[in-house]
């Protein structure tokens, strides 16, 4: 389906914010019949060689998208795969593989590994641009590693396996933490399809060992431009001052550009000043970095803040976190580009999952926690709590989406191919984002993969909880030909056992709106794919979370215990500079009681940062009808489950998250079901272990492997095994599903969707 910029049903003021300039207009999707299309599973942030990961770039996408090998995992199977290291620059030659099973006619294996520094390379390699330090160690700029060599390398990878593999960047943020990002111009022309791949290497000096058909030379200039990391002068070119090269200016039509105080005329873009005020000019940056991509890649980029409570709340003199005035400004600027956000984050396996912990920061002199603190259930407390920051954007109307990622760098004490990791799962491994990719009969590419992103039609899973899921709504109005619950199901049923979505007048599905007159009833039905396989993890010991509530449910078996339904409603875009527009979450124990796990509630947050009308409205679990689910006749894997939300007077939208956990499972779940802080099971700090693993095995998998954290000093379990690092992961799984807009005529319009 085409993606096409379409006027607003409402008119959007066009007021300025901080940084957020005008209104808009929101993209929509076309109403023509759809292309068609799957789901498909995906990841967008990781890391090699290239930036700080500690594989190659061959290595990865082996990992990320290669499936069995002598009956073991050789690879978990993605079906496209960005490979998105940070911006700035990197000594590592991490076109150079770690062994013969990685070697292609192209990049056969030499006797160097991807440690080898650029310039220590045979033959060397010579960085370009403003460079320091002595060789043989000085560093590649992100936007010539990216130009030179990880484009081309990804090129050929994609050619010979067949795989849609692209180049994006996690972005270092000015005025903010990060950013998974990527513009797409000139990655995996159509003339690749019918190209042969070269059958010996093409090595020329500062070249890469394959000339590549494509190019990445917008998103060079795009980390060259905007990356707060990437702090060279040089325009792009073999020097400062020496104009051969790229001769990049950074400007963006209609801004202040040259007249800007942050200008650098020598580098032609925005250099911020540091100091008082540097979060405030780096965030004025950004918004122009979106605008950039807006300008000139509107269909052919994404701008996805990543793992974004964890640096913090925003600091207007540092780089920090984002509030949701922020994601606002990009949204605003760029609603083609900055659609969504990360905030299922990686590193699900570390001693502070996700990496976000108490007194992460120091902002202003103060030690300030990631905001939430921790996250919960590996989730980000901006998407995991109903009525906070996601819900506040989506009671816009706008589009703005949820994700999910690996954020791969390392095993922590462990190698890159043991199943076992206290930091980090491999892409697929764990998290993925499903996304309905409307490719056709053709291929799947990285224009139409982004387009899939692009529309929220996606879902995020962690630990294989769920692998299928039909989500759709649909109108019924009481005597006019009213659908039934049947028939509706009956959609969903083939929708989810088929892998696609449904294309029927009156009806949407995640990502879209439904248009309705008042009083109409609006029937909801939800499918899923519960896998009664093994999932992905290894250890076949009974969940030990669950333990403490009697239930034996094997790690590497979990079965999805309920599904909750949310529902807020759509009252409008807030205005730049209202009272309401802007508004930081609460920090430190003004949000959580590390002690107790109590959060201080949504009447701590600001009004800018909550949507007070979302609340669970409907849970189903597997105690049967009415209230629960049923099954699909002949496969028990899908469950079915229908509902209706009767005579609807108001503009709504109603979204998904589901668990293995039942409701009062200590120290995860409260008795709402919702998920708790995960500080109790955190390896960072053992006093506040609380869950204990017992089960003695004959190896690392069958029982509490030996390197679970030991609870320590006034935990009520001192001296034991206790959950943490990955088995804490595997124990605690969610999903969560992109919203279906509901717009009633008269109503609040829903702006941001078509």
């Amino acid at each position: 389906m085409k993606l096409m910029f379409a006027k607003s049903q409402v008119a959007l003021a066009a007021v300025a914010a901080l940084g957020g300039g005008a209104l808009s207009m929101a993209p929509s999707v076309a109403s023509a019949a759809k292309t068609a299309g799957q789901y498909v599973a995906g990841d967008f942030h990781n890391h090699t060689t290239c930036s700080d990961g500690s594989i190659s770039m061959q290595k990865l996408v082996r990992k990320s998208t290669g499936t069995t090998a002598n009956g073991q995992p050789d690879g978990w199977g993605l079906d496209w795969f960005v490979q998105a290291g940070h911006g700035g620059n990197g000594n590592r030659n991490c076109t150079l593989a770690e062994d013969a099973s990685l070697a292609t006619p192209a990049y056969p294996l030499t006797a160097q590994g991807p440690t080898t520094t650029w310039q220590s390379s045979v033959p060397a390699v010579a960085p370009k641009g403003l460079v320091s330090g002595a060789s043989p160690n000085q560093s590649m700029w992100r936007w010539q590693s990216i130009q030179e060599f990880q484009y081309p390398i990804i090129e050929y990878l994609s050619a010979q396996k067949n795989v849609p593999l692209f180049i994006g960047v996690e972005s270092v943020v000015a005025g903010h933490e990060h950013t998974s990002m990527s513009v797409i111009t000139g990655q995996i022309p159509l003339a690749l399809d019918s190209y042969t791949l070269p059958t010996a290497p093409v090595i020329a000096a500062n070249t890469s060992r394959y000339t590549a058909l494509g190019n990445a030379n917008a998103l060079a200039q795009w980390e060259y431009c905007f990356d707060r990391n990437d702090t060279d002068t040089s325009r792009g070119n073999l020097a400062v001052g020496n104009p051969t090269g790229n001769n990049w200016n950074c400007s963006v039509t209609g801004s202040l550009n040259a007249a800007d105080p942050s200008w650098n005329a020598t580098a032609q873009k925005l250099i911020p000043a540091g100091g008082t005020g540097t979060g405030t000019r780096g965030h004025l940056k950004t918004v122009e970095a979106v605008k950039w991509m807006a300008q000139n890649h509107p269909n052919g980029s994404y701008y996805i803040p990543a793992h974004l409570e964890r640096a913090g709340p925003f600091n207007p003199d540092g780089n920090n976190g984002f509030n949701v005035e922020h994601l606002r400004n990009f949204n605003n600027a760029a609603p083609t580009v900055a659609f969504g956000f990360e905030t299922q984050p990686g590193h699900g396996a570390s001693s502070n999952r996700g990496e976000y912990q108490p007194n992460r920061q120091t902002i202003q002199g103060v030690l300030t926690d990631s905001v939430g603190t921790t996250t919960y259930g590996g989730t980000g407390v901006y998407g995991a709590q109903v009525g906070g920051v996601w819900d506040a954007l989506l009671g816009e109307g706008r589009n703005f989406w949820f994700f999910a990622s690996s954020d791969w760098h390392n095993r922590g004490s462990f190698g890159p191919d043991d199943r076992r990791s206290t930091q980090d799962f491999y892409p697929g491994e764990y998290q993925r984002n499903y996304t309905m990719v409307r490719n056709g009969t053709d291929k799947l590419r990285p224009q139409t993969i982004v387009d899939g992103l692009r529309t929220g039609n996606n879902f995020a899973a962690s630990g294989q909880l769920i692998d299928r899921l039909a989500f759709i709504a649909c109108a019924s109005y009481p005597g006019l030909g009213a659908r039934t619950n049947a028939s509706v199901e009956a959609l969903a049923v083939a929708a989810a056992t088929t892998n696609t979505d449904i294309d029927k007048a009156g009806c949407s599905t995640m990502g879209e709106k439904l248009v309705v007159r008042p009083g109409a009833d609006i029937v909801v039905s939800i499918v899923v794919r519960d896998p009664s396989s093994t999932s992905n993890s290894p250890y076949t010991f009974d969940n030990p979370s669950l333990k403490q509530i009697g239930v034996n449910q094997p790690l590497n078996a979990p079965v999805l215990d309920h599904i909750d339904v949310v529902r807020g409603m759509v009252t409008g875009y807030k205005t730049p500079g209202a009272v309401d527009y802007s508004g930081a979450w609460p920090s430190n124990t003004a949000w959580l009681t590390y002690s107790t796990g109590a959060t201080a509630g949504l009447g701590a947050v600001p009004a800018a940062a909550k949507n007070t009308s979302a609340a669970v409205i409907k849970t189903f679990d597997n105690t049967g009808s009415p209230g629960g689910w049923t099954t699909v006749a002949g496969n028990a894997d899908y469950k079915k489950m229908t509902f209706r939300i009767p005579a609807v007077a108001a503009s709504q939208y109603v979204r998904l998250r589901g668990t293995n956990l039942p409701a009062s499972v200590p120290f995860e779940t409260d008795a709402a079901g919702n998920p708790m802080t995960d500080i109790f099971t955190n390896a960072n700090d053992a006093t506040l272990l609380r869950i204990p693993c017992t089960v003695v095995g004959t190896t690392q998998f069958d029982g509490c492997p030996a390197h679970m954290a030991t609870a320590t000093g006034t935990s009520p379990i001192a001296g034991q095994k206790a959950v943490s690092y990955d088995v804490a992961a595997w124990a605690d799984l969610w999903f969560y599903s992109n919203p279906i807009y509901v717009q009633v005529t008269g109503s609040t319009a829903v702006a941001g969707v078509q």
